[in-house]
């Protein structure tokens, strides 16, 4: 009797089990330190709990240069080549625009508890980890987690040549689903201005099948991007479905402690800082996508008795955040002497810069002799948190007065000296730091109408406020750039600081932003170090990244890198972030500039590295 019994309740709680729809993971995937327990956890893949073991599945992929186009978007995935070029309409050799949804069919297959698609990657360079794998190269279809499971080799240790094996997020429709009408499971890979109503909508299926996919209880949850939700489809999807996304906002790393209570109603921080300040009419777009985003919409989601609304961003007002030229007040000089008491010594901060009080708001006035129209055209339409903001302008006898927001902490370089360890902060703040400048240049080199090139990366010219976060500062030197391009107009006047020079831009004037990336590179290694980027060896003057890079070559490298490390820091897990860091700077200081990272890959590096050092914190 009790086997009977026993075989009635398998029967029962396996029958339960397939009719289970699947969890919504929310922003767990970013956590690469989930445990694989005995039950499946969304935060892996999808639970095998399909009526079948295997079926056709698509993934919803948005095309990212160098995965643009049918053959190489096939290749990452493993997908047909012939059958994704029918899913989308187009050609087998078509390219396709940045940004643009591509539909994916793929073979999805039970593997132990999860589903799964297939596919391997092929390491290019030395600063991938699982993180950047799954969120920037597979958008979220893959996550970290599973990425460690499927793949012996320790992160750390990745180098080129090495070739991972990927298990893409997928799903076969449970015995309900099949009754009600699917017959695929669509994942999708959410972006920053999605929400359950307009998906349904775009993909005409019911809110309702894509909630109970899901797992959600809400009628209209919060899904943060990154990760993905599972569309329930009764026919193959159509290209005519897929749209082109714009551009996505920034992501930040999480706030300073003064904030961390933030971080218990939602992990996941979209920047929304490089839009901000300057002009009411880009403030509103920015608080118009944020409540697009948040949680509980108040208009635009439709209620039970109403017709369903979809919300209408501003498109072209969207797009042209990046360039929009914001009016700088133009001061009269007679406001400037008033405000810093005739330009006292009193008033002076450094240099030719001083503090001026306006109205009750401290700003700071550099004085220059050169012609800055350059500079002030530029940062009339840049708008970027971590950028410095100018606040107006002013022309006196021969002399410009540039009015910038004042930055209490002033520079990086001035901060680092400071000997406290109170002052210049722990491992989390340094690295919050270099995700600020950071995000500055990927915003300089990739969002601004024209892009960029700073020139003049240093420590000096990285301002702090007083949360201490940063910002660029000093773009006297700062030209335009192509985007994507590794080639620029060469010059044959070379200027910048010695420590922080590209040997490319010294050898030839070539201006590219792969420039930057070198002086960025030198930053970090201040910011571990303390030191300048200049330093005294034996009695000789040695350049900070070559003493490094000799020390991380030879055999003793977290004997003597400890060494190195700044003594504020402290020694808990000191060596670890160090290389880290060390690593990641040292692949921005290689001689080809073809071989450095972009900005976007160091971000997303660096972002990593912030979340395991907060982890690492929360602990002790």
């Amino acid at each position: 009797m009790n086997w009977v019994l026993l075989s009635l309740f398998t029967h029962c709680f396996l029958t339960s089990f397939v009719n289970a729809q699947q969890e919504y993971s929310a922003n767990s995937v970013l956590d690469c330190n989930n445990k694989d327990e005995t039950k499946p956890s969304p935060a892996f893949l999808y639970a095998c709990n399909g009526r079948e073991t295997s079926c056709l599945a698509f993934l919803i992929f948005k095309s990212q240069p160098p995965y643009d186009s049918v053959p190489t978007i096939s290749a990452l995935t493993s997908s047909n080549p012939l059958e994704l070029a029918r899913a989308n309409n187009v050609a087998r050799l078509t390219v396709f625009p940045t940004n643009k949804e591509v539909i994916v069919p793929v073979s999805c297959l039970c593997s132990g508890q999860y589903y799964q698609a297939n596919t391997t990657f092929l390491i290019l360079n030395d600063i991938e980890t699982y993180f950047t794998v799954a969120n920037n190269t597979y958008q979220g279809l893959s996550t970290c987690d599973s990425l460690k499971r499927a793949n012996s080799q320790d992160e750390n240790t990745m180098q080129r040549g090495l070739r991972l094996q990927v298990p893409l997020r997928c799903a076969c429709p449970t015995r309900n689903q099949t009754a009600k009408g699917t017959k695929y499971l669509l994942t999708y890979s959410v972006s920053w201005s999605d929400y359950v109503h307009g998906l349904g909508e775009r993909f005409n299926v019911t809110a309702k099948s894509i909630l109970d996919a899901n797992g959600f209880s809400e009628e209209d949850p919060t899904i943060f991007p990154f990760t993905t939700i599972l569309i329930p489809l009764p026919t193959e999807p159509l290209s005519s479905q897929t749209i082109v996304h714009t551009l996505e906002p920034e992501i930040l790393p999480p706030p300073t402690s003064k904030d961390r209570h933030i971080r218990h109603r939602r992990k996941l921080y979209v920047g929304i800082g490089s839009a901000a300040g300057g002009s009411l009419l880009v403030i509103g777009a920015i608080l118009l996508a944020i409540f697009l985003f948040r949680k509980k919409r108040t208009e635009g989601t439709p209620g039970r008795n109403e017709g369903k609304r979809k919300p209408v961003l501003p498109k072209d007002l969207l797009s042209e955040i990046a360039s929009f030229d914001r009016v700088l007040k133009v001061f009269k000089f007679k406001e400037l002497e008033k405000a810093t008491g005739n330009f006292s010594f009193r008033s002076r901060i450094k240099g030719s810069v001083y503090r001026g009080v306006f109205s009750k708001e401290i700003l700071a006035i550099k004085r220059m002799s050169i012609d800055v129209s350059m500079e002030v055209n530029m940062l009339s339409k840049i708008n970027h948190f971590n950028l410095i903001k100018l606040h107006g302008v002013c022309k006196d006898r021969g002399y410009f007065y540039l009015v910038f927001e004042y930055m209490r902490n002033g520079s990086l370089r001035e901060w680092l000296q400071k000997k406290s360890s109170n002052e210049t902060g722990g491992w989390s703040q340094r690295i919050q730091i270099a995700l600020d400048v950071a995000n500055g240049l990927h915003y300089l080199h990739n969002f601004t109408k024209p892009a960029y090139v700073h020139k003049d990366i240093k420590s000096s010219n990285v301002l702090l406020d007083g949360s201490l976060r940063a910002k660029i500062a000093n773009f006297s030197l700062a030209r335009t750039t192509v985007k994507g391009s590794n080639n620029a107009p060469q010059t044959t006047r070379v200027m910048g600081t010695r420590g922080y020079m590209a040997p490319d831009y010294i050898e030839t004037g070539s201006a590219t932003p792969k420039i930057d990336v070198y002086a960025f590179g030198v930053v970090m290694l201040e910011l571990i170090t303390g030191k300048d980027a200049v330093i005294i060896q034996e009695g000789q003057e040695v350049l900070l990244s070559a003493a490094i890079a000799s020390i991380v070559e030879g055999e003793n490298a977290e004997t003597e890198l400890g060494c190195f490390v700044d003594p504020c820091l402290g020694e808990d897990d000191g060596i670890e972030h160090a290389l880290q860091v060390t690593r990641l700077s040292l692949t921005c200081l290689r001689r080809d500039p073809t071989s450095r990272p972009s900005m976007g890959e160091i971000v997303s590096t660096l972002l990593k590295v912030y979340v395991d050092i907060q982890k690492s914190e929360s602990l002790c």
